[in-house]
């Protein structure tokens, strides 16, 4: 199942056409995978911090405007050695309109040695329990 985080669009985050301008849309995404982490780690927040962006992409689909109510869906599509994957799409609450589509890579990271590292064993059950392998499927519940 996807994990489901709200977002009203607010004022600044729009542009001169008067739609979501395009950086928004990255926090937007930020924050889902802020809520996830609390979501399905609550117990482990404090190794939150060892996971860092790697990469991310966004295909803007159809726009958004002002005062809209969005759902970011997040899921887990893979996972590696020392990194996972989320896929997300963003939504029209209510519409279902999609308006985003988007990807992340996430490295589980040791600032000490400044080195990706294996995902701990503990972590890597609560990430597989979310993994998606189709988005109409999962293996795990969120």
């Amino acid at each position: 199942m996807e994990h489901e985080s709200k977002v009203r669009v607010r004022f600044c985050e729009t542009d001169m056409a008067g739609h979501v301008n395009n950086t928004s849309y990255f926090i937007y995404l930020e924050e889902a995978r802020g809520k996830f982490f609390q979501d399905i780690f609550p117990s482990h927040l404090n190794t939150v911090g060892t996971f860092i962006l790697a990469t991310t992409t966004c295909d803007f689909v159809s726009q958004a405007y002002f005062g809209q109510p969005l759902i970011v869906q997040s899921w887990v599509s893979d996972i590696g050695n020392s990194s996972f994957s989320f896929g997300h799409r963003i939504i029209v609450e209510g519409t279902e309109e999609l308006v985003a589509k988007a990807s992340a890579v996430i490295v589980h990271f040791n600032y000490d040695k400044q080195i990706s590292e294996r995902i701990p064993d503990e972590l890597r059950l609560l990430l597989d329990d979310c993994l998606m392998t189709e988005r109409s499927g999962s293996r795990g519940k969120i």
